[in-house]
């Protein structure tokens, strides 16, 4: 799995993923700092045209800086590809002396999972999007 910034053109992949409209995701791409795991697995044919290769996209991460702290603003993928694309904002906020924060879905388990295995701790509830209720968590430098 390679990690790399997201572009414009992973909108689409990042939709499917995050089951949101493209527009949106298209708009998470230039308003945050994004991040995709893609496979590192070649499946693309050598005659076909580069318009129809298949990313391969495992997941994605959003955030950004404000008020002293990382924010991470949305997160979503295979349960690897979020532990590793969790990594980012940590390596940032590191590099920065500042905590990093995330909220996990209930819905989504293995964000939660994830943010675990990379070193955040459980630090209370968080808000309900669309009733589902969320946990708060935060990682500190």
């Amino acid at each position: 799995m390679k990690i790399r910034d997201a572009v414009e053109a992973d909108a689409d992949d990042m939709a499917a993923i995050a089951d949101a409209p493209t527009d949106v995701m298209r708009n998470l791409v230039h308003d945050r700092t994004v991040r995709v795991a893609e496979s590192e697995e070649d499946g693309t044919d050598p005659n076909a045209d580069t318009d129809e290769r298949d990313p391969g996209l495992l997941g994605f991460v959003s955030f950004d800086a404000r008020e002293s702290c990382v924010h991470v603003t949305q997160v979503d993928g295979t349960a690897e590809a979020c532990e590793q694309l969790l990594a980012e904002p940590v390596r940032f906020a590191e590099r920065e002396s500042m905590p990093v924060e995330l909220i996990a879905p209930d819905s989504v388990p293995h964000v939660a999972e994830a943010a675990e295995r990379v070193g955040f701790a459980e630090a209370g509830p968080g808000p309900q999007f669309d009733g589902t209720p969320t946990v708060k968590y935060r990682l500190e430098p």
